[in-house]
């Protein structure tokens, strides 16, 4: 679904760029929200650096692949913005009930 709104918007040429930075935007908080620990910030730097560095891997096996078995892309994009959905509804609950457990 995203793979194809992307060729239709913006042909083949920018469909790399695009998709690897909404690849990595879904990724980036994906991570903050399910696996995000208070780290320094050069910490912090290099997590981030090495997660532009497996979405940009990831994002090229997304392109080649399919083209390569002749195939439909897998759903990377998709998947990313489930797990963020699902991980925002789970810290909103957790907020919740913290704060109910605080008043209570």
């Amino acid at each position: 679904m995203v793979y194809d709104f992307v060729m239709d918007k913006f042909g083949v040429d920018q469909l790399f760029t695009v998709l690897y930075v909404v690849n990595l935007i879904f990724a980036a908080i994906a991570y903050k929200l399910g696996f995000a620990k208070k780290l320094p910030v050069l910490k912090s730097v290099i997590v981030y650096l090495l997660l532009a560095v497996g979405i940009f891997i990831l994002n090229i096996l997304f392109i080649v692949l399919p083209a390569v078995w002749a195939s439909d892309p897998l759903p990377m994009t998709e998947s990313l913005i489930v797990i963020c959905i699902v991980l925002a509804v789970y810290r909103i609950r957790l907020h919740l009930q913290r704060q109910a457990k605080k008043t209570s």
